[in-house]
């Protein structure tokens, strides 16, 4: 079992978006997948109520601090991921969450690099890092990216970010008509008509080229087990 928690101090930056379209794909592929949804706006929630049942895919909400350990230890013999989406800010369920996971995706907006929220959480993980002497494995993914943005623009970007010790995803979320109509409509990319949803099969392209790079960011077994991180992280929810 994997743990990978989507996190940004700031609401907008397609967090939901890319927690969902990975959490899709890798149900698509045949794992178990479970989606923590600590989200108070609770869009996963919600698309997860209109797209009715999901095969490999489940959804639970109203996560708390208390809460979110207790769901780990009940899944972790029979989910192959555990996907968290956290809120757009910086409190204890946040910090508890980054300490428990095997790998922490930073999602910022591609077109204007606004990453004032990314700052947050890296600052976050920093000092949570110094204080319990355990690393946390985190990447930025881009989100919202255009179509029309060149390889040699994102390659500026990770260069800029890896000049300041940060590990950028080579696959961005790029801007898709479908993952505006997945949370209107419910359903998955697969299940989607692909003659009312332009761009349909890149959009498929995209999410599979997500999941395989963040699986391969994954050991084969995570090397911390969630029992010895629990009880330390418990500790710096107020952190």
């Amino acid at each position: 079992m994997a743990v990978i928690t989507f996190a940004n101090a700031k609401g907008g930056a397609g967090k939901t978006t890319a927690a969902l379209i990975l959490s899709t794909e890798l149900a698509r592929q045949g794992n178990k997948v479970v989606v923590l949804d600590a989200d108070p706006q609770r869009w996963i929630t919600r698309w997860s109520e209109v797209s009715g049942h999901v095969a490999n895919l489940e959804v639970i909400s109203h996560i708390t601090p208390a809460s979110l350990p207790c769901h780990i230890r009940e899944l972790k013999d029979e989910a192959d991921f555990i996907v968290i989406d956290l809120a757009g800010a910086k409190d204890a369920i946040v910090a508890l969450a980054l300490g428990l996971s095997d790998q922490v995706l930073i999602p910022v907006q591609g077109c204007a690099m606004d990453a004032q929220g990314a700052v947050q959480i890296l600052e976050l993980i920093r000092h949570l890092e110094q204080k319990a002497t355990v690393r946390i494995k985190h990447s930025v993914v881009l989100t919202r990216v255009n179509s029309l943005v060149t390889t040699r623009a994102l390659q500026t970007i990770k260069t800029l970010l890896a000049s300041r010790g940060v590990a950028m995803l080579e696959t961005p979320i790029v801007e898709r008509a479908a993952y505006r109509e997945i949370f209107e409509c419910g359903g998955t990319l697969q299940t989607m008509d692909t003659g009312r949803v332009s761009n349909l099969d890149k959009a498929r392209e995209n999410a599979l080229a997500l999941a395989q790079e963040v699986q391969a960011l994954l050991p084969a077994r995570p090397q911390r087990s969630w029992a010895s991180r629990a009880p330390s992280w418990a500790q710096l929810r107020a952190a």
